[in-house]
């Protein structure tokens, strides 16, 4: 039980920061690079995007939070339920250590994600302007 809600934890801390990268961060780097046309058709296609980035705030601090609270579990808890009781049905020499390689990986992917988008989104447009006048 607590493997699958931590399973579903990794996915949706992915998950939040691919939402993070693609309603704020790609956007602002496009048109940087002068792709402008390029968001304009992509967020006519996915208008939905436009309401994610007004509240560009609140998810990145959800994601935050995911991310965290991922962290937490992974390098605190999992271990400690690991040497307690060792939950994972074991099919195969390694199962566990498969699965928790894995885990660590998709944490690890959100979390540079989360950081390439909060970049782009928060600190890159105030640098240009600071540096080009």
């Amino acid at each position: 039980m607590i493997q699958a809600m931590h399973n579903r934890l990794s996915y949706l801390s992915l998950f939040t920061s691919l939402g993070t990268l693609v309603c704020c961060a790609l956007p602002s780097l496009l048109v940087l690079l002068g792709l402008g046309t390029t968001v304009a058709s992509f967020l006519s296609a996915a208008p939905w995007l436009v309401t994610l980035s007004r509240h560009k705030e609140l998810v990145f601090a959800i994601s935050a939070v995911l991310i965290a609270t991922n962290f937490v579990y992974v390098y605190r808890i999992a271990p400690r339920l690991r040497s307690r009781n060792q939950p994972c049905a074991v099919e195969g020499d390694g199962a566990c250590e498969d699965v928790s390689r894995l885990s660590r990986a998709v944490l690890w992917v959100s979390a540079g994600l989360y950081l390439v988008g909060f970049f782009t989104a928060f600190i890159l447009g105030p640098l240009l302007i600071r540096f080009s006048s």
